[in-house]
């Protein structure tokens, strides 16, 4: 098998000409070229070039892809602050941790800290051993009691 030398392009022009001598350089609209890897069994470079000359690639559309749409206004739909409530029935605090209403748990969330918290029980006696030198600061300290009230 010869190495080297002049190869003649698969494509319809090696170099594309000046203005209006210009051509296509990479065989035109939805025609790739043919690409093999080499090395590989004996025969496999045969195998895949058949393989992507039997495929052709589909050409892309390109061009208009149509128009785009409005922008939306994000303040539409919003309630101004000098304007009714449109749920009179329902305190503004309903949700939150304090005032009239339902609390947190109306919100549905798992509490996520709590969760944490037990999973930290597990490495309880490295904490503690953390807690325990000197010069240990007082958050640590405070989260091995926090962990220790839990277990």
């Amino acid at each position: 098998m010869a190495r080297g030398g002049y190869r003649q392009p698969g494509s319809p022009a090696p170099v594309s000409g000046p203005g209006a001598l210009s051509q296509r350089t990479d065989g035109g609209p939805g025609k790739q070229p043919v690409r093999v890897p080499t090395g590989g069994t004996y025969g496999q470079a045969q195998q895949l070039q058949q393989l992507q000359q039997g495929a052709p690639v589909a050409a892309s559309p390109g061009g208009d892809v149509g128009t785009p749409q409005a922008a939306q206004d994000p303040t539409a739909g919003l309630v101004g602050f000098d304007q009714p409530s449109q749920q009179p029935d329902i305190p503004v605090t309903a949700g939150a941790a304090a005032g009239a209403g339902p609390g947190l748990e109306a919100l549905g969330l798992p509490n996520q800290p709590d969760d944490d918290m037990r999973r930290l029980l597990a490495y309880l006696p490295v904490f503690e051993h953390m807690a325990n030198q000197p010069g240990s600061s007082k958050a640590a300290r405070n989260l091995v009691r926090q962990l220790k009230g839990m277990a």
